[in-house]
């Protein structure tokens, strides 16, 4: 029995061979869950109204196609060494001119 326990093929080798054999079978069972979930069919009208909600990148074009940006500005965000509160109310020329 002693024998047994000394030899390296049966302490490391079949653990291995189960592990890979093993976690072959089990990457097959959960590979098949994805596959089963697909063939699942959905109520019909849940998938009415999943599809009257959805939401297309031409609707959403239509919405914001008639707005203006004329008088947006661009604001610097604080650099990490830099107070945030400081930075977010003022203008961008003074920023300017207090740096050169």
């Amino acid at each position: 029995m002693r024998a047994l326990l000394k030899n390296k093929t049966l302490r490391y080798g079949v653990p291995m061979v189960l592990l890979v054999i093993g976690g072959s079978f089990g990457l097959r069972e959960f590979s098949q869950i994805r596959y089963d979930a697909v063939k699942i069919k959905i109520d019909p009208e849940l998938e009415k109204k999943l599809k009257m909600n959805k939401v297309s990148l031409e609707s959403e074009y239509e919405k914001i196609k008639d707005s203006t940006f004329g008088d947006w500005t661009n604001i610097r965000g604080p650099r990490p060494w830099e107070d945030p509160n400081l930075l977010q109310g003022r203008n961008s020329e003074a920023l300017k001119s207090k740096t050169t």
